[in-house]
């Protein structure tokens, strides 16, 4: 009797560790996708309820495909999404088929029959096993390519968002000193926090960011449409269409995104001291390319493992799964009760960009860590250097640039993520480094 009386507050605690962690994973979840679908519907210029439905819609089937990949796919407790990837090509290809006067519908046509055929081509090399094998051309600097050019772009997107641009097109002091103050927060419970407070010092962050905003900034909320009839739509974006130049570059796309996949899956070999069997590959692959196939049906962006789940559970160190399970389960009721999902919608963006941003530096190490014990001579560091600098300066060139430019070009020359990958498989290998010391 006394054993079960002492362990019963052990268990208490862990039960209340592992309800934190999933609310942890649902605001984690919330900022990642929420502003996904809203941006879309800005760059095709869907009406509001259409973008209400789209991020409905998002956050229900973001929470199964999470789930199906905990329980039956790779089963880690990576963050299952709209894939930055795919979020960067398709913003920059409205952006410039805007500047050149062509029709978004027609683009929109393009991109889902181009999201389906990817999805689906993704699902029959996880059925085949060829995704094992392809594994090969992801070499630790393709992935530390992938790793630095990801954060990069994602950090970029936060900052934005941090600095008030979300707001109107110039810097809100008010905002972005805001910003930083949970940033510095974030940091800092991190670093210096104890035990629980540093575990959950993303959570506290977006908390007490929210509860200030809303005590600062109370005239700069903002309300979704309901969504009505359109949250049964199919192919929102436009008629389906296909661009044999336009479908090829995504296809192509689809399977650059597959380093998501290794990357995520490979970071977290070293969390958990534990190899990823080709078992685990195989069923990630078919369950994201039959996601994207849902996302060309419904309008999203293309799933994939979220990388940024490693800087999560670096900084919190929880590595469970049931609490993630516990977050997407949330995460669904989110979209599927309206009033929940109003509720969330309220989070000001630049509270989650702020604890985002301190996230996604945990990617800048596992960057490192990739390359740990690699020598680099005068002659070798064109190995890792040309790809990160050549993706990061693509990234500085607006996408109204490349308006010019022949469409299955475009869509590969305006994301400097995806060229940077390219870049670093071709001199992986085309060029035996270890003869060049």
């Amino acid at each position: 009797m006394r054993k079960e009386d002492a362990s019963q507050p052990n268990r208490s605690n862990s039960a209340i560790t592992t309800a934190l962690a999933g609310i942890q994973w649902l605001f984690f979840m919330f900022a990642n996708i929420v502003v996904i679908p809203i941006s879309i519907g800005q760059a095709f210029h869907l009406p509001p309820a259409v973008v209400t439905a789209s991020l409905e819609r998002a956050f229900i089937y973001t929470g199964i495909a999470c789930i199906l990949q905990a329980v039956v796919g790779h089963r880690l407790p990576l963050l299952e999404g709209p894939a930055g990837l795919w979020w960067g090509v398709i913003l920059s290809l409205a952006a410039s088929t805007q500047a050149a006067g062509q029709s978004l519908q027609t683009l929109g046509g393009n991109l889902e029959a181009g999201i389906i055929i990817s999805g689906l081509l993704i699902c029959l090399l996880g059925l085949v096993g060829v995704g094992w094998w392809l594994r090969r051309l992801f070499t630790p600097v393709v992935t530390s390519t992938f790793y630095f050019l990801l954060a990069a772009q994602l950090s970029a997107i936060f900052f934005k968002g941090m600095i008030g641009l979300t707001y109107g097109s110039s810097i809100q002091p008010g905002v972005a000193l805001l910003s930083l103050g949970l940033v510095i927060l974030v940091l800092a419970l991190s670093i210096w926090g104890p035990g629980l407070v540093s575990n959950f010092a993303l959570l506290i962050g977006i908390i007490v960011g929210w509860i200030a905003f809303r005590l600062l900034f109370a005239s700069q909320s903002s309300e979704l449409v309901p969504a009505g009839s359109a949250f049964f739509a199919i192919f929102p974006w436009g008629g389906l269409t296909i661009s044999p130049g336009i479908l090829l570059a995504l296809v192509l796309t689809g399977l650059i995104s597959l380093s998501n996949t290794y990357a995520s899956l490979e970071g977290t070999e070293a969390l958990y001291d534990t190899p990823i069997s080709a078992a685990q590959y195989r069923r990630s692959f078919v369950i994201t390319g039959f996601s994207s196939v849902v996302a060309g049906v419904l309008g999203f962006v293309p799933y994939a493992p979220y990388t940024s789940s490693l800087g999560l559970l670096r900084a919190t160190r929880i590595l469970g799964r049931a609490p993630f399970i516990i977050g997407a389960v949330l995460f669904i009721l989110l979209g599927a009760i309206p009033a929940l999902g109003q509720l969330f919608a309220s989070l000001p963006i630049s509270v989650g960009d702020a604890v985002l941003f301190v996230a996604y530096l945990q990617l800048f190490g596992a960057a490192l860590d990739n390359i740990k014990g690699m020598e680099f001579s005068y002659k070798s560091i064109y190995r890792i250097a040309t790809p990160v600098l050549f993706g990061l300066a693509l990234m500085t060139v607006p996408p109204t640039a490349f308006s010019t430019i022949p469409a299955i070009a475009r869509t590969l020359l305006q994301n400097g993520l995806v060229m940077g990958i390219l870049v670093a498989m071709i001199l992986e290998h085309t060029i035996h480094w270890d003869r060049q010391k």
